[in-house]
């Protein structure tokens, strides 16, 4: 079905804007003589800036309101952060593209600069990601983690102010808003192992959407649609959409000493959010394609198992 204009929905955050942006300007060099715009959308995430996540809802509380207003054709695309994507979909919607990734890794913005290491005991950090709580306190069990929402530029502040420690931010979100601090810590993903699908944007449309779909494979990178769904397979495997504290992260090898080394590595966690108990797992294949990256699924489960995730993840359901 063709359109004059082609709806582009976003939430009104700094960062959901300027990753909507980044779509609306890559489709409009495909779109021809049709309105590329973007549409505000308020999700309930956005609503509850004051309490954790995890309690009331979790995941999906900054997508459900998009997901209505696409299938109702208020909308004609929704832009995620991938990683607040629950593993499964309302029906008759799909993730149509993904651009190429941005840097996956997490960021540590410490008050005056300071790293993780030179925090002293007792120190007030503020995140509320029970991933990053957890294995922050699997590294420094001495400090203090305090819930801290808000957009981009709110948590910073709150460093900038001395209210908190520190806080961990995403590296991608921090580029694409053209607010990364100098002094921010980058933390290698294969010790700080960050959230299924960070980096990655998802586009999501109407499965009936085959126009769109079909303007969408200009801008899609398969590379990164094969990480996305490996990371959202071991999420779903593992725990579905709970909230537990779970990082993984599947990534092309690159280059080791000026050899481009073929094939995937990947990574994942399981800990408990007090950073009392943790699994971590890292394995690699010489395989290139999507088939090579998913033959690792079930023995990344394994090794995981292996080293108790299955019973952290009873824990964290029991309490």
């Amino acid at each position: 079905m063709d359109r004059e204009v082609i709806k582009v929905g976003t939430r009104a955050s700094l960062l959901a804007i300027a990753q909507a942006t980044l779509v609306r300007d890559c489709l409009r060099a495909h779109a021809r003589d049709r309105r590329v715009e973007l549409e505000t959308v308020v999700t309930t995430g956005d609503r509850q800036k004051d309490q954790p996540l995890a309690e009331f809802g979790g995941k999906g509380l900054f997508v459900k309101e998009l997901e209505v207003d696409l299938l109702a054709g208020k909308i004609d695309l929704a832009v995620h952060s991938a990683k607040d994507l629950p593993v499964e979909l309302p029906a008759g919607l799909m993730i149509a593209a993904t651009p190429a990734r941005a840097a996956p890794n997490d960021l540590w913005i410490g008050w005056e600069g300071k790293s993780i290491a030179e925090l002293p005991a007792g120190a007030v950090v503020g995140t509320s990601s029970l991933r990053r709580q957890a294995q922050l306190l699997t590294r420094r069990p001495d400090v203090q983690v305090q819930p801290l929402r808000g957009n981009i530029d709110t948590r910073l502040k709150k460093v900038r102010d001395g209210l908190v420690a520190g806080t961990f931010l995403a590296q991608a979100g921090l580029e694409r808003t053209r607010l990364l601090p100098p002094t921010a810590h980058i933390l290698p993903v294969d010790e700080f192992i960050p959230a299924g699908g960070q980096g990655v944007l998802a586009i999501q449309t109407r499965k009936d959407d085959l126009f769109l779909q079909d303007m969408l494979r200009n801008i899609h990178d398969p590379l990164t649609a094969t990480a996305l769904a490996f990371e959202r397979a071991v999420i779903r495997r593992l725990a579905g959409n709970c909230l537990a504290p779970i990082g993984v992260c599947a990534l092309p090898r690159g280059t080791v000493h000026g050899q481009t080394q073929p094939g995937w590595i990947v990574r994942a966690f399981v800990g408990l959010p007090d950073g009392g108990e943790a699994a971590r797992a890292a394995l690699l294949t010489d395989d290139p394609t999507p088939v090579g990256l998913h033959s690792l699924l079930p023995r990344l489960l394994a090794v995981l198992e292996q080293r108790g995730a299955g019973e952290i993840l009873r824990r964290i359901a029991g309490e």
